[in-house]
């Protein structure tokens, strides 16, 4: 084997890689990357609250739908409730409550 064999092996295995990497970007840029998103428009009825991953196969979400919560597993054998019907705690509809920071006594 020559230089030039092995210059061709080296190309073809950076343009296989960039191909790899180009399909992966556009994947998540498209949103097939198989990640669950809260929807963010105005006042919508039905949001996702959380998403638990339980293992590489499994998640656990909480959807809010109106003033009602529900519990789901998700997973490659099927979907299943797990609880409905939960009411939605009055914290959630006002957003994160703001942290008070304690500063510290020690200068510098």
């Amino acid at each position: 084997m020559d230089l030039e064999m092995y210059t061709r092996f080296l190309l073809a295995l950076i343009a296989v890689l960039a191909l790899i990497g180009g399909i992966a970007w556009l994947a998540r840029r498209l949103g097939l990357g198989g990640r669950l998103a809260p929807n963010r428009g105005k006042n919508p009825r039905l949001s996702l609250v959380e998403v638990m991953a339980l293992d590489s196969r499994r998640r656990l979400v909480l959807v809010r739908r109106d003033a009602k919560e529900h519990l789901l597993l998700l997973g490659p054998s099927g979907d299943l409730r797990v609880e409905s019907d939960i009411p939605a705690p009055e914290q959630a509809e006002e957003g994160p409550k703001p942290v008070a920071l304690k500063s510290g006594g020690a200068a510098s």
